[in-house]
């Protein structure tokens, strides 16, 4: 109502304008460490913390064009000073070679404390170009490059001069505010390309002091606030690093200043592993707990291990220095030893009928009733009018309340990642409510159960199946089958699919499996506890099974025959 009122009260009326001029400084960032650069490639070309950091290795070792990655400080030693005005006179591009010129002329690569600091550099410097002219990179190799490059030469620019004018305008005794901002020497900046008018500038029409504005148009919105944004691998970086700053005590908080959680060599890894191990996972840009993750949290909240949920022990390692090594490692593993039975103990004596958290309620008709509402709970999801439930984990994976919404409305769900046989093989399925009412897989047309027409000139055939020895093996949407597998009566069982374990078989080494009964040995294969490994895959008694390397014995070492002892003559 008020500012419906002051909309009428402004509308075609005159203002005088008055205006407050201020210059501002802006300067250069400092140096890249590992999770700044991981954090700004994710910002600016969508890269993975971990692939920034498999680039910034390889243009470590396999191209000697950038320093050691994985570091954590942003400054260089004092005696590097020689050495950065070398790099500073090595790039080849020309746009680098104009700005490194430019300031190496200038003087202005000089041994400040912003750069050069040797209290800020622990184990290794920030990261910094070689002098090694970079050659046969790929192109998200030379982004990374560039980006370090020109952070290089742009933090011995002066900082960026800014005019910034705050204006207002009172019309009928309202205030009106209008910002602007003008680049007055780029300085850094114009390593960057942004010499003036681009993104840092929000010019506005020149106006007198006194001036008056007359009032063209004027406009209500009604806003709502936002919830905070959902993390993106950028922002989780920044959260990690700065996780300190959510510890309540002010000396644990100190002790994690410069540390955070992790190391900048494993923020990535704990991002992956998050998302490998299904607790997160990414939609575009941004990372989204999942139901399985929500579970987790929700548990140890319960059993009171809030140890595992927030930086605090983290913190007391680090207010004990134990990176310097001032805490004893006897007294340390007793404290790991009495933590650890502690929470073994809590979950032994857990009773876990009433576990409270933040549970959904699924607005949909009960399957069995009719009727409703649904509800999560730790375990299930139940009707509050029935005794129906179905559990929410199937084949070792977790429904999102989302997926559940659309089974009980529509009947079916998928088709669905993530699932697992007892084998602990992954596959997906589409869910559906079958006759008993209960959620039950529907492989579909497509399903490796479902039968299929052979269209043979659609369809490659590899050999003679291996097991009857009548049919054709097909390459088929998701497996290697023979026709009699799939098509009515089934006489044959032999099925290989397209991924095991994670690990895509290609055509070629299910030919050499139907006809020699073995495959090459093949890498990459994630085991149930996501760890890699190497095998064959070997056909016994009609069944496709692992046959495993044999290990090469190490030779013993041969030992000396022991030396007489000298004689004095």
């Amino acid at each position: 109502e008020q500012a419906a009122a002051i909309e009428q009260k402004c509308s075609g009326k005159i203002g005088i304008v008055t205006e407050d001029k201020k210059p501002a400084t802006q300067l250069s960032p400092l140096l890249y460490d590992l999770t700044t650069l991981q954090r700004e490639a994710n910002n600016r070309f969508g890269l993975h913390a971990r692939r920034t950091l498999q680039l910034a290795q390889a243009l470590y070792e396999k191209h000697k064009v950038l320093t050691y990655p994985r570091t954590d400080s942003r400054y260089l030693p004092e005696d590097n000073l020689a050495q950065v005005r070398k790099v500073m006179s090595s790039f080849d591009d020309p746009e680098l070679a104009r700005h490194a010129k430019k300031a190496l002329s200038s003087d202005w690569v000089k041994p400040t404390k912003r750069v050069f600091n040797n209290a800020k550099v622990s184990d290794h410097h920030a990261i910094i170009p070689t002098g090694t002219s970079p050659a046969h990179l790929d192109d998200f190799e030379r982004k990374i490059f560039d980006m370090v490059a020109r952070r290089t030469i742009a933090v011995f620019y002066p900082a960026a001069q800014f005019e910034v004018t705050t204006r207002i305008t009172r019309i009928e005794g309202e205030p009106f505010k209008t910002d602007g901002k003008i680049i007055l020497d780029p300085g850094w900046l114009a390593v960057y390309g942004r010499e003036g008018g681009g993104q840092d500038e929000q010019a506005i029409v020149p106006a007198s002091a006194g001036e008056s504005a007359s009032v063209i148009g004027i406009e209500t919105k009604q806003n709502e606030t936002k919830p905070p944004a959902r993390f993106t691998e950028a922002t989780l970086l920044s959260a990690m690093e700065g996780a300190g700053k959510l510890v309540e005590d002010e000396e644990l908080r100190e002790a994690m200043r410069e540390r955070g959680l992790g190391t900048p060599a494993t923020r990535s890894q704990i991002i992956e592993g998050l998302i490998h191990d299904g607790y997160i996972e990414r939609k575009g840009k941004e990372l989204i707990v999942t139901a399985k993750g929500l579970s987790l949290i929700t548990l140890l909240r319960n059993l009171h291990t809030e140890v595992l949920v927030t930086p605090e022990m983290t913190g007391e390692w680090e207010s004990q220095q134990m990176a310097h090594g001032k805490l004893d490692r006897q007294h340390f593993m007793g404290d790991i030893r009495d933590l650890t039975r502690d929470i073994v103990e809590k979950v032994r004596n857990f009773r876990g009928e009433n576990i409270e958290g933040e549970y959904a309620t699924i607005d949909a008709k009960c399957p069995n009733c009719g009727d409703g509402p649904i509800k999560e709970d730790y375990k299930t999801f139940r009707c509050q009018n029935c005794d129906w439930l179905m559990w929410k984990t199937m084949a070792s994976r977790q429904f999102e309340p989302e997926e559940v919404h659309e089974l009980l409305a529509k009947g079916r769900v998928g088709p669905l990642q993530g699932f697992r046989s007892k084998l602990g093989r992954p596959f997906e399925a589409v869910v559906k409510i079958g006759a008993e009412k209960k959620p039950q897989f529907d492989f579909g047309e497509n399903g490796l159960d479902a039968e299929q027409k052979i269209d043979k000139d659609k369809h490659e055939a590899l050999g003679v199946c291996p097991v009857c020895r009548k049919g054709q093996v097909y390459i088929l949407t998701r497996s290697f089958a023979c026709e009699n597998a799939i098509t009515a009566p089934k006489t044959c069982n032999f099925r290989v699919s397209k991924n095991i374990l994670s690990r895509e078989i290609p055509k070629e080494e299910v030919q050499k499996l139907i006809t020699t009964g073995k495959t090459d040995l093949l890498h990459k294969f994630i085991s149930k506890k996501g760890r890699a490994f190497s095998a064959y895959l070997k056909l016994e008694n009609g069944k496709i099974g692992f046959e495993f390397e044999e290990k090469k014995q190490r030779a013993k070492k041969k030992i000396a025959p022991p030396r007489a002892a000298a004689t004095a003559n």
